[in-house]
């Protein structure tokens, strides 16, 4: 299997996890998602109509036989209705992995902390493989590992802003500090976003508008792909120590006077 990691019964190769919204049609997604690479998918239960006529749903284009379908419960604004759609994720495609939203803020779209820790617990408690969006806490991001949710996913910068990972110290500070997955969630606008979030350590990226928003978004999809697989390839080969002075490419010893 090579490089993998795991989330509950669930394995990947793939460090890049791509969404479902604001591409212009069902066939462009999955063309993304292929250039991608991806093997997992997130798609809007709120938002997405899953049990559409055969040939126009997006289920006939992200097909569960080639991609993981992660359910997320993006709109909800309550630990109650957050709960509510992951199970109705659990018995539309039966299985209990859910990216866990649950928004404090319509402007911001930042989580709602306390409704997420909330619902997290009860979700964990029933079953599911919860994977929760949450700020770049790294206490929240330590409460939730610790009740057992399979990983983290705080935010890079706001959702849509594609302004890149604003806060690379405190996802050091929660990559030090949990061990579950990170995945770095919202924000990531470009390819070197990308390489970022994976130099730091983090498991995997998950995005959406960076590549749906693009001009040219099947080319940026494999911009993307190309990023989290240098970042992941340099994070694992432990960059060079920073110096303040320079220091010379080939060694002073030996050199002959003239």
């Amino acid at each position: 299997m090579g490089d993998t990691y795991t989330l509950g019964e669930h394995s990947f190769r793939s460090r890049l996890v791509i969404g479902s919204g604001k591409y212009d049609s069902f066939e462009q997604n999955r063309a993304c998602a292929d250039a991608a690479g991806a093997e997992m998918v997130t798609v809007a239960l709120r938002r997405t109509q899953l049990d559409a006529p055969k040939g126009k749903g997006l289920l006939d284009f992200i097909t569960p036989d080639r991609f993981t379908i992660l359910p997320n419960t993006a709109g909800c604004f309550s630990a109650e209705d957050a709960i509510a759609t992951a199970r109705l994720g659990r018995e539309l495609l039966g299985h209990g992995l859910v990216k866990l939203e649950v928004i404090g803020d319509e402007r911001t779209l930042f989580p709602d902390v306390s409704a997420t820790l909330e619902a997290a617990q009860l979700l964990v408690d029933e079953g599911f493989t919860v994977l929760p969006y949450v700020t770049d806490d790294p206490v929240a991001c330590q409460k939730l590992a610790a009740m057992g949710c399979a990983a983290v996913m705080p935010l890079g910068a706001p959702i849509g802003s594609g302004m890149g990972i604003r806060n690379p110290a405190n996802l050091r500070i929660i990559l030090e500090t949990v061990e579950v997955p990170v995945i770095v969630d919202a924000g990531v606008g470009t390819a070197s976003d990308a390489a970022v979030a994976m130099e730091l350590g983090c498991t995997a990226v998950l995005m959406n508008t960076g590549i749906a928003g693009a001009k040219d978004p099947l080319r940026m999809a494999q911009a993307m792909k190309l990023a989290v697989e240098a970042g992941r390839l340099a994070y694992e080969s432990g960059r060079m120590a920073r110096r303040l002075y320079a220091s010379a490419s080939s060694p002073l010893e030996g050199i002959a006077s003239f």
